[in-house]
């Protein structure tokens, strides 16, 4: 606990690097740092220029009380309840992944691919926050997205999602089983579907094992059965020249490739993450 009278913010981000210093947390300074600003209510430039801003005792009781959430084992934007991806600010919810980082490498390679083939429809199977959707849609402004996921507390979150952000005119939210309920062709598919082994979710580390959903995670025993789902059924709904791009386990680039052959794919670019590791795989028609 905060020890003294009047705390200022410059008390409270000491405070918070401290207590996070002494777990094992990686990152432990950028963190504290993100809590200290959500729970106070104050923007990142105010620790540089307003350092003894007196923060009352309300807020440093709800400081407190996140640090105990996150050495818990709570992610950090888990507790603040929302995430950027791309510029975009993303609400989360239990029924969602927090979209991560290196995912937005998708969003990159489908920009480099695409060059001057702008697509017009696009499909992103297994939508979750919206992530994937939303981003394409702000960097390719004429299109229209087809967002699926088979939750409806995560189509709730990616409309609402849709919404705050000023997409929703070009996005369309629908509950189905991979393709189960999808007609027509897209110019592009995305995916960022589940491919962790069954055997491997109670090994993950506490932050995922414990607050992202399970039916996100679960790839199957191989890890590979949402994959084969699209590369079976994907073909039914490209249109010429289209792409299909899906986010992978590092360790998968092989065998899905395999897949999508098999289907009649040809692979076009495998793309490493921001750490260098295998990520993206985007095919079209051989």
């Amino acid at each position: 606990m905060i020890s003294g009278g009047s705390r200022t913010l410059g008390d409270a981000l000491q405070f918070a690097t401290d207590t996070l210093e002494k777990t094992t947390i990686d990152g432990y300074d950028v963190e504290a740092r993100l809590l200290t600003q959500w729970a106070c209510g104050v923007e990142r430039i105010d620790f540089v220029k307003r350092p003894n801003l007196l923060i009352s005792n309300d807020k440093i009781e709800i400081l407190e009380a996140v640090l105990a959430r996150r050495i818990a084992g709570e992610p950090v934007h888990r507790i603040m309840g929302f995430r950027y991806f791309y510029g975009l600010k993303l609400n989360l919810a239990p029924e969602t992944l927090e979209p991560r980082p290196d995912s937005e490498v998708l969003i990159d390679l489908a920009l480099e691919l695409l060059g001057t083939n702008l697509p017009k429809t696009i499909l992103d199977l297994g939508t979750g926050t919206g992530a994937l959707a939303l981003a394409l849609l702000s960097v390719f402004p004429q299109a229209t997205v087809i967002a699926t996921d088979i939750s409806a507390g995560a189509l709730d979150i990616a409309t609402k999602n849709a919404s705050s952000n000023g997409l929703l005119s070009r996005f369309s939210g629908l509950q189905s089983d991979w393709f189960q309920k999808i007609t027509g062709k897209f110019d592009l598919i995305v995916s960022n579907p589940p491919y962790i082994r069954s055997s491997v979710i109670p090994d993950l580390d506490i932050e995922v094992r414990n607050h992202d959903p399970l039916l996100a995670l679960d790839g199957g025993p191989d890890g590979l059965t949402p994959y084969r789902i699209i590369a079976s059924e994907a073909k039914n709904h490209l249109k010429i020249n289209g792409l299909v791009l899906v986010e992978i386990g590092f360790d998968q680039a092989v065998d899905v490739a395999n897949l999508f052959k098999s289907s009649g794919f040809t692979k076009v670019k495998l793309q490493q993450d921001f750490g260098g590791r295998d990520r993206i795989l985007a095919f079209g028609f051989a």
